[in-house]
C-alpha cells in the first residue's frame, strides 16, 4: 500500500491519507476523535450515465439489490445488523455514481467494513429471481410515489431530457423508465454487477474516531481477497456546447396546486472555477430569502409564493442551473418570466454588489463546513473528489476555492450562461378540474 497525507489550505486542520490495495481498491482515511463514531462510505464509479438505451434504471435497481443479502448475510440482514449495533445506513444513485454508507459507534467499525466487503465480494451468490422481482417492484413503486403521482414530480425528468439531447448519457434520469425496469433480466443484473462492482472501480472512505493502522488491517482482511475484474467501458462522452443555442420549451397541464415556471440553464462542469462562480451567481440570485429573485417576486411583486435558483453540479457533462418559481393567486407565468429575465439581465450587466458577494460566499462556506464537520459528510466528499476528480484531498480545500472567486468571475459566468437562449423551460398550468376546485373553495370561504 502507498499513501499520502496532506493538510490542505482552508481545510481547518482536517487531513486525509490515501492507500490502495493490490486489487485496485482505493482507501481514504480521515481521523476525527471529537466523538466516538465512524463513518464508512463506499462509492462505485457507476451511475445512470453508464447505462445504455433499453436498460435504463439498472444502476438504481442495483442500489436496492445490494440490500437483499449476500453470501454471509441473508435477506434484510444488512439493515438489521447495522441498526442493531446502533448505526444508520443507506445508499443512493445519481447520474455519476452509486454510493453506500454507514455511520457506526466507533467500536462497531469492523462490522460495517465486513458487511460492505461481503456484498462486494459475494452478492451474486445471493442474487436470484425472487430478490430481483421483489426489488423491481420496490423501484417501480418508488417511481410512482416520487415521480409519477406527485405534483411537479416529473419536472426533473422532463427538464433533463430537454437540456441533454436524445442519445446523450445524461438524457435519462437514474430512476429509469417503467418499460426498461420490466425488461431487465436477472442476467442483465449479474452482468452489471460483474462489470461495475469491482474493487478497482470503487473508493472506500472511513472517517471518524478510528485507529488508521487497525482500520487498514481490517480493510485488507475483508476486501483484499476480492478479485479485481475488468470489462468496464468508459462512460459515453457528455461534452456539449457551452450554450444550448435556443430556448427549449414545454407546457404541462396537470393537476398541480399552482402555476409554475421551471428552467434548466446549461452551466460549467463541476470541478472548475467557473462552476464555483456559477454557484455563487445562483446563490445571489435565488439562494434563500435574501436573494434577488425572492425579494423581487415574493416580497416586492407578490407574484410568487416561492422562488429558488440552485446548481446541480455534474462532472461528466455541463452542470444545470435549476430555477423553480411557484406563482401566487391568478398570476400568469409570462409576467413571472419577464421579471426573471429582467433580474438576470441586470445581474449580468452589473454583477454582484460587495454585500451580495460576501453573503453568498459566507452561505456556501457554511454549507461546505457543515458537510465537512460531520464524519458522514466528510466521508462522502472524500469519495466524491476521489471518484470524479481523482484526488480526495480536493475536498479539504473546496471552501478556499469558493472564497477565492472574484465578483468579476461571477458576473462573467452570469453574462455568458444565464440567457434565454441557454435554457430549457417547463411551464406548469393547472388542469381545468383543479381550477374549478379552487373556484368552488374560494366561493365557500366567502
Amino acid at each position: 500500500m502507498g499513501h499520502t497525507a496532506t493538510e490542505q489550505a482552508g481545510s481547518g486542520g482536517l487531513t486525509a491519507t490515501e492507500h490502495r490495495l493490490a486489487n485496485g481498491l482505493r482507501v481514504v482515511l480521515s481521523e476525527d476523535h471529537l466523538t466516538p463514531v465512524a463513518a464508512v462510505c463506499l462509492w462505485y464509479d457507476v451511475g445512470s450515465r453508464h447505462e445504455v438505451e433499453g436498460r435504463t434504471g439498472l444502476a438504481h435497481l442495483f442500489e436496492h439489490l445490494m440490500f437483499q443479502g449476500s453470501a454471509q448475510v441473508t435477506g434484510n440482514g444488512h439493515f438489521e445488523l447495522v441498526q442493531g449495533a446502533g448505526g444508520s445506513l443507506n445508499g443512493t444513485t445519481s447520474f455519476e455514481r452509486t454510493n453506500y454508507f454507514e455511520t457506526m459507534p466507533a467500536h462497531e467499525l469492523e462490522l460495517a467494513l465486513w458487511l460492505e466487503a461481503d456484498r462486494m465480494g459475494s452478492l451474486l451468490t445471493a442474487l436470484d429471481d425472487e430478490s430481483m422481482e421483489n426489488q423491481r417492484d420496490v423501484v417501480k413503486n418508488e417511481r410512482r410515489q416520487r415521480y409519477d403521482n406527485v405534483p411537479y414530480g416529473t419536472a426533473f425528468e422532463k427538464l433533463t431530457a430537454m437540456a441533454y439531447p436524445e442519445g446523450h448519457p445524461y438524457h435519462h434520469t437514474p430512476i429509469g423508465s417503467m418499460a426498461d425496469l420490466d425488461a431487465a433480466s436477472l442476467e442483465d443484473a449479474r452482468a452489471f454487477f460483474r462489470t461495475y462492482y469491482a474493487p478497482s472501480n470503487a473508493v472506500l472512505s472511513v472517517v471518524g474516531d478510528i485507529d488508521p493502522e487497525q482500520t487498514l488491517a481490517w480493510v485488507e482482511k475483508y476486501f483484499g481477497s476480492i478479485p479485481s475484474h475488468d470489462g468496464k467501458q468508459p462512460p459515453r462522452d457528455g461534452t456539449l456546447p457551452d450554450v444550448i443555442g435556443g430556448q427549449l420549451r414545454e407546457v404541462v397541464e396537470e393537476d398541480v396546486p399552482a402555476r409554475a415556471l421551471m428552467a434548466a440553464y446549461r452551466l460549467p462542469h463541476d470541478g472548475t472555477r467557473e462552476a464555483d462562480a456559477a454557484d455563487l451567481a445562483l446563490t445571489v440570485l435565488g439562494g434563500g430569502e435574501s436573494s434577488r429573485l425572492y425579494n423581487r417576486l415574493v416580497r416586492r411583486d407578490r407574484s410568487a409564493v416561492a422562488a429558488g435558483f440552485g446548481l446541480l453540479r455534474l462532472a461528466g457533462a455541463p452542470s444545470l442551473g435549476w430555477l423553480d418559481v411557484k406563482t401566487s393567486g391568478g398570476v400568469e407565468v409570462p409576467s413571472i418570466e419577464r421579471a426573471v429575465d429582467e433580474e438576470l439581465a441586470r445581474f449580468a450587466a452589473e454583477g454582484p454588489t460587495p454585500e451580495e458577494m460576501e453573503r453568498a460566499q459566507a452561505q456556501l462556506e457554511r454549507e461546505w463546513l457543515d458537510r465537512l464537520a460531520t464524519v458522514s459528510g466528510r466521508a462522502d466528499e472524500l469519495c466524491r473528489f476521489a471518484v470524479l476528480f481523482g484526488d480526495p484531498q480536493l475536498a479539504l480545500s473546496a471552501v478556499q476555492r469558493v472564497l477565492d472567486i472574484t465578483p468579476e468571475e461571477v458576473q462573467a459566468v452570469a453574462k455568458a450562461r444565464l440567457r434565454p437562449d441557454n435554457r430549457a423551460v417547463l411551464v406548469y398550468e393547472p388542469t381545468e378540474q383543479n381550477d374549478a376546485a379552487d373556484t368552488e373553495e374560494g366561493q365557500a370561504d366567502q
